[in-house]
């Protein structure tokens, strides 16, 4: 008998005659039997391997030959714009197997909402978040909505693992299982990464079934068209675009929303059809996007990081690359846009348009030529989790004992491992600041807790991270999208902006409902929103330095790319590999480390302790703003380094949603233990002391 075989009679008949599929990919193939027998699955595979179907086609066979009813199957997205892409497909599936299959996530209506936990469907898409909401409803009962659930699937798992999120969904993941009273089933699902077992062993390690990982190799060589090319500027790269691949459907990924609306703007006065697509846009304007993305074919596709994560954009031709993305896994994500259709290959032009990005651009592929993929590594210690899992539980159970979250979400091993001291010190904190109220071992929610978490029926708990406050963009009666508030800072008399491809005037601003009224203009308009720039990694940020200082070349960089690492080159005469280097510009000083931003955050930190000396960094260097008196020695011992990192990172804090739930000793103790997880300053340099000289 053959895997296929092991599918269910019904399935296998609607594959043949209704999908029209003479055989399954190899991946389909060889996870049926390990599914189908309840194991906990991991697959690791590029962008259009098949794995939805992997995972669907073999849970959708459980559920017939045992019968399941009711909500099931929950298939679990990290973004909006995926699980709208997924929706049709699951809902054909599913209704293949006689089944139903509905979706709910942020932009869900009430109404849709009610309907499904009157009448649950026997497979949902939604997210984390999601599910959360569900949790601590009061609208609905979890017994009822929970108790028939036996298998999840987590797509993308790798956007959630290297995050606090990822704490987040594994702590969902456990508490369903005490709903439902069995242990479900999970199969992840995730592009190319560098620690396959850790993931595997982060989803499923603690849990008592078996687990099986499926890799997919991908050879870098075969069937792929990678360049780069260095154009200056974003009107060079828009003219390049325009004249590029005409009659074809084009993604062109930027790594901001700003650059994605000004990109779409210059395309806009070139007359070239294009959409926009990132995560500030509305609802209504997104599903658009998402439709003609799909049906158009001459046309330009312009979007941040939402459409790596495997949606579907239709017959894709071209993808194109401003500058470069900071990992090498979500290039392999783009990447995979293409090559899908049958005689078409994957592709990828990089177009560069500043020397530090074109270097950026030259070491990424570097690395993905060599092999090179970063491992995934959840953040240890997420106190800041464990405390909204308490808030969480209590609106969930209207009152929790003191030490029974350990029932709920005692086996994820980032909580297990909690000294009961500090659990006991969190707490203890917590009652004091009345965020909890305690009484003959029962918790709830204080009067403060009430004040800063009720908001919207405690919506703000079902969440672990924090988003900045948006000013909502409506024209007449629909909202356009979402900026920035500092967008409108020192611009009083006009303000044009530019938001879903197009420039809108601003002829009202409500500061107080935090809504602009805006109406169309032909003016350029730009819009703003927050970021925290790019923290590259010292494997990566090494790289650059080694292509700076040899004279390697590479045979897919363009001939103005040769001309610009020449320029380069020379520029950096000076840099050798074994060392770094100090220099000197307009009475600034330079140390060029090459460590990256989360290294030079705590140096910078030192020199400042030890120096005085007003000092910043990027991911290459640290400035300082005046030239050593004397000689210094740093000694590098961990207990100076623990204080460095707290003083450094405190001023962070408001980043760590829930941080006022734990005690400042216990916040620094988080942020030591995290920094030492990523990044030690004593084996990367391999130095117990550095000396700074003249």
């Amino acid at each position: 008998m053959n895997a296929f075989d092991l599918l269910h009679p019904v399935l296998k008949h609607h594959i043949i005659n209704t999908l029209n599929w003479r055989r399954l990919m190899p991946l389909q193939e060889s996870c049926i039997q390990s599914i189908i027998s309840g194991e906990h699955t991991l697959m690791i595979a590029p962008t259009a391997g098949g794995k939805t179907e992997a995972s669907l086609f073999p849970l959708l066979s459980r559920m017939l030959f045992e019968n399941w009813i009711g909500l099931s199957l929950i298939y679990i997205c990290p973004i909006k714009a995926l699980l709208n892409n997924l929706h049709e497909r699951l809902t054909k599936y599913t209704m293949m197997a006689g089944r139903r299959s509905d979706i709910w996530h942020g932009d869900t209506s009430a109404s849709k909402r009610n309907k499904i936990l009157s009448d649950p469907p026997d497979c949902l898409l939604t997210t984390p978040e999601s599910i959360e909401a569900m949790l601590i409803s009061k609208r609905s009962d979890n017994n009822l909505l929970f108790e028939n659930l036996q298998a999840i699937i987590i797509d993308e798992i790798h956007a959630f693992a290297g995050d606090d999120r990822g704490w987040h969904l594994l702590s969902i993941l456990e508490r369903l299982t005490i709903v439902a009273g069995r242990e479900i089933q999970r199969v992840g699902l995730s592009a190319t990464v560098g620690n396959p077992e850790k993931l595997l062993n982060w989803l499923s390690g603690h849990c008592n079934g078996k687990s099986r990982l499926f890799c997919e190799k991908v050879n870098n060589d075969s069937e792929v068209d990678v360049k780069l090319d260095y154009v200056g500027n974003l009107e060079n790269a828009a003219l390049l675009i325009s004249n590029l691949y005409k009659g074809k459907k084009r993604l062109v990924f930027c790594d901001s929303r700003a650059r994605v609306e000004r990109l779409s703007s210059i395309l806009n006065q070139k007359d070239i059809k294009n959409f926009v697509c990132h995560s500030s846009l509305s609802k209504e304007i997104r599903e658009q996007s998402e439709k003609a993305f799909q049906n158009e074919k001459d046309c330009v596709i312009v979007s941040t990081s939402v459409l790596e994560l495997g949606i579907d954009v239709g017959d894709l031709d071209y993808v194109i690359q401003i500058d470069s993305p900071s990992t090498v896994s979500a290039f392999l994500q783009r990447l995979g846009r293409t090559g899908r259709r049958n005689g078409t290959t994957r592709n990828c032009l990089f177009l560069a348009t500043t020397d530090n990005s074109f270097l950026q651009s030259a070491a990424l592929l570097e690395l993905w030529s060599s092999g090179y993929v970063e491992p995934i590594l959840p953040p240890p210690c997420p106190y800041h989790v464990f405390v909204q899992q308490i808030l969480g539980l209590i609106l969930q159970e209207n009152g929790i004992g003191r030490n029974l979250w350990k029932k709920w979400i005692g086996r994820i091993p980032s909580f297990k491992t909690i000294p009961d001291e500090l659990v006991s010190s969190i707490f203890k904190y917590m009652i004091e600041n009345k965020i909890l109220a305690y009484d003959q071992g029962l918790i709830w929610l204080g009067d403060y807790g009430e004040k800063i978490f009720g908001f919207r029926n405690y919506m703000n708990i079902c969440s672990v991270f924090t988003s900045s406050p948006l000013i909502a963009v409506k024209h007449m009666k629909s909202i356009i999208g979402y900026v920035d508030a500092i967008t409108f800072v020192g611009n009083k008399e006009q303000n044009i902006l530019s938001l879903g491809g197009n420039s809108w005037f601003v002829y009202k601003l409500d500061w107080d409902k935090r809504i602009a009224f805006v109406k169309p203009t032909d003016l350029k308009g730009a819009s703003i929103w927050m970021g925290t720039g790019q923290f590259l990694s010292y494997d990566f940020c090494m790289t650059i330095k080694k292509i700076l200082a040899t004279n390697t070349i590479s045979k897919i960089w363009s001939k103005r790319s040769l001309k610009k690492i020449n320029e380069l080159r020379n520029s950096y005469d000076w840099l050798e590999m074994d060392s770094t280097a100090m220099t000197c510009y307009n009475d600034s000083y330079y140390w060029w480390t090459f460590a990256g931003k989360t290294i030079n955050i705590i140096l910078a930190s030192i020199i400042e302790d030890k120096t005085g000396i007003k000092s910043s960094c990027d991911n290459f260097k640290i400035k300082m703003n005046k030239y050593f008196k004397k000689k210094y020695q740093i000694k590098l011992n961990r207990s100076y380094l623990n204080e460095i990192v707290a003083c450094t990172f405190k001023e962070n804090i408001s980043q760590y949603k829930f941080n006022e739930c734990l005690p400042d000793k216990v916040f620094q103790d988080m942020i030591q233990k995290r920094f030492d997880s990523f990044n030690n300053v004593k084996k990367q340099f391999e130095l117990k002391t550095i000396n700074i000289n003249y």
